[in-house]
């Protein structure tokens, strides 16, 4: 799944593509994703794209209605979430149609916004400008701008510290690889509680965080599978990964075989030697599910 440095890869590229352009039509394929079709039909034609924003690991594109009889422009946002395969380009109205792209969105400038997803786990709904703040606050902290304070105050809680990470309550935007590979760069088991985790431990998670993501950020997101940016190219981050997806890989730190465990539902990638496992019943638990 995309998360929040594949998504703001994807916004950044359509920022640089898309404010000032007006919707000049439409046309769906399969609307399973979408919430409440007629409310975009009616509303999107004619609409000017007047910025494009990251929420997490939501892309919103805030838009101008057309100018009514007292003048005023409507303001709204069409959020996007990609799911676990949606792309969201910006390319030629007559580039070759990929298979499972299900909406265009025409512009004034002979390109289209296309929305592809082979498995439609994405999501698309339309909002007023008032709805979004009641939106923001189901979404947890910004992991980019959240102070040290707010951070180690969201992981003073009796919960797995892969678990907290992933929660979007308390950060948006995080998902399994970058708590991953923040977790390696920190040196933090992922079943260690993270009410128990020790200043130094949490300042280390803090800094590995920020610098982790913002490296993916650099190198445009990690292509595992599906991603691609808003013109359609992969990103390279997968090159840089030290702990995610490298189950029976050395080490880079150590030399010591990287393990998989579940914590959350979810793959979990660690070293056993610069990550030690909490102690007590946790720790066998770690033993016999690694073998």
């Amino acid at each position: 799944m995309p998360e929040l440095p594949e998504v703001e890869t994807v916004v950044r590229g359509l920022r640089a593509a898309l404010p000032g352009r007006i919707i000049t039509g439409l046309h769906f394929g399969n609307t399973d994703f979408i919430a409440d079709l007629p409310r975009l039909e009616a509303a999107l034609p004619g609409a000017s794209i007047e910025e494009v924003c990251r929420f997490g690991k939501f892309i919103g594109l805030r838009l101008a209605a057309p100018h009514g009889a007292n003048g005023n422009r409507p303001a709204s946002w069409l959020l996007v979430h990609l799911g676990m395969t949606g792309q969201f380009v910006v390319c030629r109205a007559d580039s070759p149609v990929r298979p499972h792209t299900h909406v265009w969105l025409a512009l004034d400038d002979a390109r289209e916004l296309r929305y592809t997803d082979i498995r439609r786990f994405g999501k698309m709904r339309l909002m007023d400008a008032a709805e979004l703040p009641s939106f923001l606050a189901r979404l947890g902290s910004e992991p980019l701008e959240v102070s040290f304070e707010a951070f180690c105050s969201a992981l003073s809680r009796r919960a797995m510290i892969k678990a907290l990470l992933l929660d979007q309550h308390v950060f948006r935007g995080l998902g399994n690889i970058y708590t991953d590979e923040s977790l390696w760069r920190a040196r933090i088991h992922p079943r260690r509680l993270g009410a128990r985790l020790k200043p130094s431990e949490r300042r280390a998670l803090y800094a590995a965080l920020r610098r982790v993501l913002a490296d993916a950020i650099r190198l445009r997101g990690s292509s595992i599978s599906d991603f691609v940016d808003s013109a359609g190219s992969p990103g390279d981050y997968q090159r840089r990964h030290r702990a995610y997806g490298r189950e029976g890989e050395p080490c880079y730190r150590c030399g010591t075989k990287i393990r998989r465990i579940i914590v959350a539902g979810r793959s979990s990638y660690f070293c056993p030697r610069c990550q030690p496992a909490p102690k007590g019943r946790s720790q066998r638990a770690v033993r016999r599910q690694s073998r």
